[in-house]
């Protein structure tokens, strides 16, 4: 017996998504509570090096660390998204 899954949602749009609104990529994939966490770690951290760095850093510096965080919520978005399409897609077969 066959058990029918919806497919995926498409990589792409998840990382359009990622790039657009932090987190939402992690929804997408059905981990709200990962892109919570994302999302706690892209304000703790920009919170943070804007408290401590140097008066005269831009404003990319001043937010480095969430920016960072942010990067890392999007490739991992992608990412998962990626590995269920391919798995999606070899089951399929």
């Amino acid at each position: 017996m066959s058990i029918v899954t919806r497919p995926p949602i498409h990589p792409r749009l998840v990382l359009v998504s990622a790039i657009i609104l932090p987190a939402s990529g992690q929804v997408l994939n059905r981990q709200p509570f990962r892109g919570l966490l994302f999302l706690f770690f892209i304000l703790l951290l920009g919170g943070y090096t804007l408290k401590t760095a140097a008066p005269d850093v831009s404003m990319i510096g001043k937010l480095s660390g969430g920016i960072f965080v942010y990067a890392m919520a999007i490739y991992d978005a992608y990412k998962t998204a990626r590995v269920r399409h391919e798995v999606w897609r070899a089951a399929k077969r």
